[in-house]
């Protein structure tokens, strides 16, 4: 089943006088439970072709299929629930509230969505998920007391908490030492194997290895799109 499925996508952006094709006729199709790493140089399209899959930007013309779901003609508002519902977004930066803990940092999408919980159910659920990502025990933690893994992995727990459709991760590894990149990838790993969609955006060839496909932007276009030897699992990070 599809979860994404882009036709003759094209977004253009006007600079003064100057027209941009960010991305010029990008079709593709990503099935559900496909982990993909979309990657290609700055100026590629590769950030452009996030900001319309997250829901964060329309295209100018082509049309965008989020499970089932016809988005590229919804306006701000109608984006904004797709969005808080079947996407999860993790960052380069983690965007931790500094004096809050790990617990209610997750819980916080809970706050704003529609559905009603107690504060017993959103912890409860917090904590599932912190655990889902090896941070047991660090639930009463503020990102101070956490290393740079720790905080990205509070970060893909807090995106977790709504159970999207689709994990969208930018740069997730680019505040990260090695170690701890193959720390953080093998959590998307693990969550992949555990049925969910995961698309991440890098430069960084070594991130790739651990998709299960590849595509490659190019001035706006898709130029490649190949299955890759997926790298090892990485072991479960220590809580």
């Amino acid at each position: 089943m599809e979860v994404i499925r882009i036709e003759d996508l094209v977004k253009i952006y006007q600079m003064g006088e100057v027209e941009v094709r960010a991305l010029d006729g990008v079709s593709i199709s990503i099935a559900a439970g496909e982990f993909v790493a979309v990657m290609g140089a700055s100026g590629s399209g590769k950030s452009t072709f996030m900001n319309i899959v997250g829901c964060l930007d329309r295209p100018t013309s082509g049309r965008y299929f989020l499970d089932g779901v016809d988005v590229s003609e919804l306006n701000r508002d109608q984006r904004a629930e797709i969005r808080n519902g079947k996407i999860g977004f993790v960052f380069q930066s983690f965007n931790l509230l500094a004096r809050t803990s790990a617990l209610e940092n997750v819980e916080l999408p809970l706050v704003y969505s529609s559905s009603a919980r107690t504060a017993r159910q959103m912890a409860d659920k917090a904590r599932e998920c912190l655990r889902a990502v090896g941070l047991a025990g660090r639930e009463g933690h503020q990102p101070s007391q956490l290393s740079g893994g720790q905080q990205q992995r509070v970060a893909i727990a807090r995106a977790l908490i709504n159970e999207p459709k689709l994990m969208l991760a930018d740069e997730p590894t680019g505040n990260l030492d090695t170690k701890t990149s193959e720390e953080v990838m093998g959590v998307f790993q693990r969550l992949n194997d555990d049925g969910k969609t995961v698309i991440v955006i890098t430069h960084e060839t070594d991130i790739s290895e651990y998709a299960k496909r590849v595509v490659v932007f190019r001035d706006g276009k898709l130029v490649e799109d190949r299955p890759v030897a997926r790298r090892r699992l990485a072991p479960h990070p220590a809580t």
